[in-house]
């Protein structure tokens, strides 16, 4: 009988081995996905309040820095991706309360909007960039080999087209 690395017994069969070896590894990853998105967000969020600013969430904070310099329609917000439709909206609403956006109607279309940041948003995208900047000298200066770096991204750019072939296709 045949273990993998960590002392997990597989089948001497290679392809049910194999398969139980990479259904094992792609739970750990989408486990592991889910994590690195809650502990960015613990790290925003303490950048935040390391630099006193406590009306803005880490989510919200996330979305300054993603809209940065750009006039952008909301729409295009959640097309990209980034973000669920209902958390979109109320996040927005509450960034132009609070005046880190300003949000017009899209003059190509009156039913949109079009959002971009305040000089007060702007300072918290800043800050985001800032962070992220050092987030990633720290990491790279943590890694050996910059094509792990790249061969995990495109690793996770084929998870990311699996699932989304899957929604717009819903084939498997």
């Amino acid at each position: 009988m045949t273990t993998t690395s960590d002392g997990e017994a597989l089948s001497d069969n290679p392809v049910t081995g194999t398969l139980h070896t990479v259904t094992k590894e792609y739970f750990d990853l989408t486990r592991l996905i889910e994590r690195l998105h809650r502990r960015l967000l613990d790290v925003v969020r303490n950048e935040l309040i390391n630099n006193g600013i406590n009306q803005v969430n880490a989510v919200q904070a996330m979305l300054l820095a993603n809209i940065g310099e750009e006039e952008i329609v909301i729409r295009d917000l959640t097309s990209r991706g980034y973000y669920l439709g209902s958390n979109v909206s109320y996040n927005i609403k509450k960034l132009v309360d609070l005046g880190f956006l300003t949000q017009t109607r899209a003059p190509h279309d009156k039913r949109s909007f079009t959002i971009c940041l305040t000089d007060k948003g702007k300072q918290v995208s800043e800050l985001i960039g800032t962070l992220q900047g050092q987030l990633a000298e720290r990491f790279v200066g943590e890694i050996v080999d910059v094509d792990e770096v790249k061969a995990g991204t495109k690793l996770l750019r084929r998870l990311e087209r699996s699932y989304t072939d899957y929604i717009d296709f819903g084939d498997l």
